[in-house]
């Protein structure tokens, strides 16, 4: 796959009405959700302005304390990522700025300090969570051109101007749109061969304020971790985060496990997922890294995609199926939630599923639940049904969960709750505080789907789901491959795997 020479100017939205300072000391690249170096579009954007303006470039990585979920788990994954980008800006001639609070506020005012000397600001253009907010409010301080570059997907987010109701609708408009798309790829190693002139200093006052961080915290070793404000109640795991080890992850996969994964993936014994979803959340590996990997395994090109319209899940990508029923949980499903928080600012709401979801469920709301647990209950793993235990406490001890089995744990959080409501209030408190692929527009699908949205209306009409898919845990042991699952993560298996390397 070959890529354009400049930024697509599709993924670039200007946040303001300043103008590029010719005078300015640097270029400013704020990196808050694209963390990554390689196949980056932000970073591309960034330097194709410091070489047009003949400036050095800054990027300032950094990590406040006070987001919604903040815990140890969370920052140390992030952290890892931040040290492995300031190993890869090393003798660059690109000044890299990791900077974490270490109290509340305490970060407030860096990135206005930092850009009173830049020529323009270039910043991560993500669709969900805290950061349009943020990036709404930066907008309204920074004295010069502010642009946010979209690196989330494939497609570009403003490629679509409506919202699809149905992953069908989605697959329908990618096999028509995705191939140009496909040609205007991110630069794999943007840092080769630069010719920068470098910085040698940051601003007055910004070094002693707010200092980088040592190589010590960014490592996240429990004592750093214990002195940050954040919440200690969720500890940390042993999957690494950061680009080096999503690259490691993704060979393996592709080397290991691609093979079988079409056939394979929804059985959790057979363990043949790709682990790739905390990486791709945190931005610390690009959609179209994952997919040269792929294409390089199936010798594949764009010239190999089928000229075919019909929505089909597989056969239009040209690949094998096992890469293409991979790409369509990579591209189609991922990408269907980007495109919703990119539409819509309700991602997260109860009222924005879909009317028909919304009326079954509530006519069923008041419907006698078979059991009913409290939010500490199912936190704890204290159900009646060992599945589902099992899928909690993996989640609660690794950060991640099973994906067929996080379509039942939504399915019966909502069978056990006494409205759909609190149901979905759970199911976000848990999946946000465990999991390190939660706070995300592709999280954010899978639960929802549980209560209808990207569905449709099911029958025979059932206590409490009312039209909404049913699933149950005895159908669920009767089809999957769970025995190793079980005992793994039951309740004789997980003080064990708990501490597993």
């Amino acid at each position: 796959m070959s890529r354009s020479t400049h930024t697509p100017p599709i993924r670039i939205r200007t946040l303001n009405e300043g103008e590029v300072r010719t005078d300015g000391r640097y270029v400013l690249y704020w990196m808050n959700a694209t963390r990554r170096v390689r196949s980056n579009h932000a970073l591309d954007r960034a330097l194709e302005l410091a070489v047009e303006l003949d400036a050095p470039l800054l990027v300032l990585e950094a990590l406040r304390c006070d987001y919604p979920w903040a815990n140890d788990r969370i920052h140390r994954f992030a952290m890892q990522g931040m040290r492995d980008n300031a190993a890869a800006f090393a003798e660059t001639g690109i000044r890299y700025h990791p900077y974490v609070e270490t109290r509340r506020g305490a970060g407030k005012g860096l990135l206005c300090a930092l850009a009173r000397d830049a020529c323009v600001v270039v910043t991560d253009d993500f669709p969900s969570f805290f950061f349009p907010r943020m990036l709404a409010a930066a907008a309204e301080q920074v004295p010069v051109r502010f642009e946010a570059v979209d690196s989330n997907g494939l497609l570009p987010l403003r490629a679509a101007d409506r919202v699809f109701s149905r992953a069908f609708d989605l697959r329908r408009f990618l096999q028509r749109e995705l191939r140009p798309h496909l040609l205007q790829q991110p630069r794999r190693n943007p840092l080769s061969h630069l010719r920068l002139r470098p910085l040698r200093t940051l601003p007055t006052g910004v070094r002693q304020r707010w200092p980088s961080a040592s190589r010590s915290l960014l490592a996240g070793s429990p004592s750093k971790l214990a002195e940050l404000p954040i919440d200690h109640g969720v500890p940390a795991v042993n999957l690494e985060g950061g680009a080096l080890s999503a690259r490691k992850i993704l060979k393996r996969f592709v080397a290991k496990r691609l093979e079988s994964y079409g056939e394979d993936r929804n059985h959790p014994d057979a363990e043949a997922a790709s682990g790739l979803s905390p990486f791709l959340h945190f931005g610390h590996v690009s959609p179209h890294e994952v997919l040269a990997a792929l294409a390089k395994h199936e010798s594949w090109t764009t010239e190999c995609i089928e000229p075919i319209r019909s929505g089909s899940r597989l056969g239009w990508w040209g690949m094998s199926e096992a890469a293409e029923s991979f790409l369509d949980q990579l591209v189609t499903w991922r990408e269907l939630g980007l495109n919703f928080a990119a539409n819509r600012d309700d991602i997260d709401r109860y009222e924005s599923l879909p009317d028909w979801a919304r009326e079954t469920l509530e006519t069923h709301a008041f419907d006698e639940r078979p059991h009913q647990y409290t939010l500490a209950q199912f936190d704890a793993a204290e159900t009646h049904d060992e599945v589902w235990n099992a899928a909690q406490t993996e989640l609660r001890e690794t950060g991640r969960m099973h994906n067929y089995l996080r379509m039942l744990w939504g399915k019966k959080i909502l069978h056990w709750s006494p409205d759909p409501r609190s149901a979905l209030a759970v199911m976000i408190e848990l999946n946000n505080r465990y999991a390190l692929d939660g706070r995300d527009p592709n999280s954010y699908s899978g639960i929802f789907w549980v209560l209808g949205r990207y569905d449709r209306p099911w029958g025979p009409e059932r206590q409490v789901f009312g039209k909404v898919r049913f699933m149950s845990s005895k159908n669920t042991r009767r089809k999957l491959h769970l025995d190793r699952y079980i005992e793994q993560w039951g309740p004789t298996g997980e003080a064990e795997a708990r501490f597993a390397p």
